[in-house]
């Protein structure tokens, strides 16, 4: 990676963490996005009463990056703040991201602890086999 390392990546995902609205769970989780043009967007997990309404850090940060125009994602890292393992993202933030980004994209994943995964979204699929959109 050029301009943005993955510990700078991960430093933005632990700071948007501490913005997560967690009152049910107070489990805090920011992800950061590496955009192709080297920028980084940001989002926190936001819960809701009817937990099932809450939106993950990682989906958080894939609709807002979209709603900017980002449409390709070179690197994603994600904090659960609340943790002393490394949280890693869900199966449906699996998907999603899997969506923006080629499979060997790096994916960080960590916690408030010291240990970090280094990975790549297509290892995080199941079967290393992302769809593909049709030409």
């Amino acid at each position: 990676m050029n301009e943005i390392s993955m510990d700078d990546l991960f430093r933005e995902a632990k700071d948007a963490a501490l913005k997560a609205y967690a009152p049910y769970s107070r489990f805090r989780v920011g992800a950061a996005l590496l955009t192709e043009d080297g920028s980084v967007i940001t989002g926190c997990n936001v819960e809701n009463v009817s937990f099932g309404l809450t939106i993950c850090a990682e989906r958080s940060a894939v609709v807002r990056a979209v709603s900017m125009g980002y449409r390709a994602f070179r690197a994603a890292a994600i904090v659960g703040l609340d943790s002393k393992n490394p949280v890693a993202p869900c199966g449906a933030c699996r998907q999603v991201l899997a969506e923006f980004m080629p499979p060997a994209a790096p994916v960080r994943f960590g916690s408030s602890g010291p240990a970090l995964v280094d990975t790549t979204i297509g290892d995080l699929l199941p079967a290393n086999n992302p769809l593909e959109l049709p030409e």
